[in-house]
């Protein structure tokens, strides 16, 4: 990829509201995952890895921990004279005094001027709150290779879960001839990963039209590609074979963690020809008691256990003590365990304490928990 063909805006604005507590005061995309990562990590390791040099990230909500934290560029290796990570929030507007950004075209109709500044021919454009590995650069010589206009990949999911997504219509050589969103009926189940690449010049004039049009939703799913089709412009689905998954509820966050467990799993967070940047934690190696129980377990730096561990994951600095069972739960970082407590089917938040002896959780339960505030032990 030449320097500056393709730059790259990841939508990091979203409420996150399905993942309750955990961004109470936290931007979606700062969320932890797999021990020491947060979710943005991913879409701008990828960035990284495939050779993009600029990304936009633009935030919106409980976003100022988001703002610094994706301000430190050398994380992703992304801080030489001619790369870089910039963070890009809403702008007032005048007319209606808002400080948020309308929609997902919307944001990016708000940074035309920064995207022109650097002239790319290709926009890509990512949603921050997904987990998976992708080589966009591949994804580019698709699209050029099919002379396209817009490129969106596209994964296939179980037919009876295709309702839950924007559904890719597709004909014989790959080519999108119709899209809907979260349909009753599916046609296909082929879903929209939102990961978008466009011709920049033509998705340019169209978003300039679409911010004078007062009965635009300001999105891409319900606006823009929409419009694309229906002026006769290329789009093609670009099928995606590897692991990804949308964190947007508890249940999701906790089942992406526990897949960590699988020693098939695809993300392999180890691999490395395909590195996951994130900040430098400094904490000391894990230290596991003389008597403490394992089986099957992610467990990362910093993390002392004297009590039992099963099918769990366990993030930074957490600690379980002695006599404590903590079974198909993920403690985020720096979560305790006291002594004697049991955890079953849980996601406890970080920093969270749960008290000596307390029972929290069931392994009968239809949903993952939240544990989000300390919870008090046995007096």
């Amino acid at each position: 990829m030449k320097q500056n063909e393709m730059l790259a805006m990841i939508l990091a604005g979203g409420r996150g509201s399905r993942l309750l507590d955990l961004t109470n005061k936290v931007a979606k995309p700062a969320v932890y995952f797999g021990g020491k990562y947060r979710i943005v990590d991913f879409p701008l390791s990828n960035c990284a890895n495939s050779g993009i040099d600029i990304v936009g990230v633009l935030t919106q909500y409980e976003s100022v921990l988001l703002n610094s934290y994706v301000a430190a560029s050398r994380q992703w290796g992304l801080d030489s004279k001619n790369s870089g990570v910039f963070v890009l929030p809403p702008r007032e507007k005048a007319d209606a005094n808002l400080d948020v950004y309308r929609g997902t075209a919307d944001a990016i109709s708000q940074n035309i001027d920064f995207i022109d500044n650097y002239n790319p021919e290709y926009l890509l454009i990512l949603s921050g709150d997904h987990i998976y590995k992708m080589d966009y650069d591949e994804m580019l010589s698709y699209h050029k290779a099919n002379k396209a206009d817009a490129t969106i990949a596209v994964i296939g999911v179980p037919m009876k879960e295709a309702s839950r997504f924007g559904i890719m219509n597709t004909n014989e050589s790959g080519e999108i001839i119709e899209f809907e969103e979260k349909p009753a009926e599916p046609k296909s189940n082929l879903a929209s990963m939102g990961i978008y690449i466009f011709t920049w010049k033509v998705l340019r004039k169209l978003l300039v039209a679409d911010m004078k049009d007062p009965d635009s939703h300001h999105d891409f799913g319900k606006d823009i590609i929409p419009h694309l089709l229906a002026d006769g412009r290329k789009l093609m689905a670009y099928e995606f074979k590897g692991y990804w998954k949308d964190v947007g509820t508890i249940d999701s966050l906790w089942e992406a963690n526990m897949d960590l467990l699988d020693k098939k799993n695809e993300l392999n967070l180890s691999d490395p020809s395909w590195r996951i940047y994130t900040e430098d934690a400094s904490e000391l190696p894990q230290y596991i008691g003389k008597d403490a129980k394992i089986e099957t377990a992610y467990i990362t730096q910093g993390s002392q256990i004297e009590g039992e561990v099963i099918r769990s994951v366990l993030f930074t600095g957490t600690e379980v003590g002695a006599g404590a069972k903590v079974e198909d739960t993920v403690l985020m970082p720096f979560a305790v365990v006291d002594e004697g407590a049991k955890v079953t089917r849980a996601l406890v938040a970080n920093g969270v304490h749960i008290g000596k002896g307390a029972v929290v959780g069931s392994a009968d339960s239809e949903h993952i928990l939240l544990v989000a505030k300390n919870v008090k032990g046995v007096e």
